[in-house]
């Protein structure tokens, strides 16, 4: 069974560029790897309604904590066995974004901290009664709130499709989700985090190392 690596950050944080040089490192390391990355907005109808409800296109979905919440658990409720699929057959998957990010945005939305009753709601629905994988370890790629809203806005400006959504836009929220991701690190929710420097260059081939000490 393969270790599972969860890669969780702000939007703009630099995730997607972080899964390519892990993904890499390991690879010249000899290990076989494999990445999925939520949501799945293509590939998963909850994911796509979940898309739909960020950009105003369902009516007030968007403001319902909650029920953004499920229907982002139920894209990886769906994806539970493509992820027993992937761990039975390579030496590690690296996820980019995963169970965290859904307590991590929520929490903040409701103006919780990590000990709020959304952060343990999220828990209990997606590990406990969705049966989702816990992960080996999670690494926390953070970076300076402006950095990674600058990043963002830069994307949405040279990437077709990607314009920035409601959490994506909203400052003050990603701010608050900084802050409690910061906290579900420190507290190892779910399992042992790393927190990485994504205002530096990040050394791949250290990060490579950590993982195969997982």
């Amino acid at each position: 069974m393969g270790r599972l690596v969860v890669i969780e950050g702000l939007d703009g944080a630099g995730k997607r560029t972080l899964t390519d040089g892990l993904c890499a490192a390991l690879d010249a390391a000899g290990a076989s790897t494999a990445r999925l990355a939520f949501p799945r907005y293509d590939d998963d109808v909850h994911a796509e309604l979940a898309r739909d409800a960020l950009y105003g296109r369902l009516g007030d979905l968007s403001d319902s904590v909650h029920g953004m919440a499920v229907l982002f658990a139920l894209d990886r409720r769906a994806a539970v066995p493509v992820l027993a699929d992937l761990l039975a057959a390579h030496d590690v998957l690296i996820v980019d974004r995963y169970v965290a990010s859904n307590a991590a945005y929520n929490a903040a939305r409701l103006h919780q901290d990590a000990s709020g009753e959304v952060v343990a709601w999220v828990r209990e629905l997606e590990i406990e009664r969705f049966g989702l994988p816990v992960p080996d370890l999670q690494l926390l790629l953070q970076v300076p709130q402006s950095v990674a809203a600058a990043r963002a806005a830069g994307r949405a400006r040279t990437e077709a499709g990607r314009d920035r959504d409601a959490y994506e836009s909203d400052d003050a929220l990603q701010a608050r989700t900084a802050a409690v991701y910061a906290q579900l690190a420190a507290a190892s929710w779910l399992s042992e985090w790393e927190v990485v420097d994504g205002a530096a260059p990040v050394d791949a081939a250290a990060l490579a190392t950590r993982v195969e000490r997982v």
